[in-house]
């Protein structure tokens, strides 16, 4: 949403906070390259796997890791889904009401500490919501790669986003009492 109002001497245009597609804007066929990379820190890894209560030493000992298949700490797969999932969201799920299922879930590559993580999506179905008519349903083949282009993950998502005009995610940026912003 635009508004336009006058302050001494000239027009301004305040344009609403906002970001992501509305679900006229999918298009089934469409890649998406997420813009933005994630390198995996060890604190990332090692606060991950104390938040999740995982104890498998591979994702936290160092000793212990390097005598396994790969030799050092291994990235915690719950960490990196997440991560995909993160970088995924500017362009899929930004206007999302719900998410309502993942599907085909692969890891597919090892990820360690150290490793940056980039995210594409394909656009292979959409369709308007039955029960919501201010929503429309899209879902999308989503991976994770790594900063060599090795496919880390994929999975299919299905998620619940907003119509363009619908109200639900327009109009929460507060107004200022001081008024409207000037030089």
């Amino acid at each position: 949403m635009v508004r336009r109002f006058a302050i001494p001497g000239v027009t301004v245009t305040v344009h609403e906070a906002s970001i992501g597609r509305y679900f006229e804007d999918f298009t089934v066929g469409d890649i998406h390259q997420h813009a933005l990379g994630r390198t995996i820190t060890e604190a990332d890894n090692t606060w991950f796997t104390l938040l999740t209560m995982n104890t498998n030493q591979n994702h936290f000992n160092a000793h212990f890791a390097e005598r396994a298949p790969y030799g050092r700490i291994i990235a915690n797969s719950g960490l990196t889904v997440a991560v995909v999932l993160g970088l995924s969201v500017m362009d899929m799920s930004q206007t999302a009401i719900m998410n309502l299922g993942w599907d085909e879930i692969k890891l597919t590559h090892p990820v360690f500490v150290g490793d940056t993580i980039y995210a594409e999506s394909l656009v292979v179905d959409k369709r308007e919501s039955a029960s919501r008519p201010y929503a429309g349903i899209v879902s999308c083949r989503t991976r994770g790669l790594n900063q060599d282009g090795d496919e880390i993950m994929s999975w299919k998502r299905t998620v619940m986003v907003y119509r363009r005009d619908a109200p639900h995610d327009k109009g929460y940026f507060p107004q200022a009492k001081t008024g409207p912003l000037t030089a």
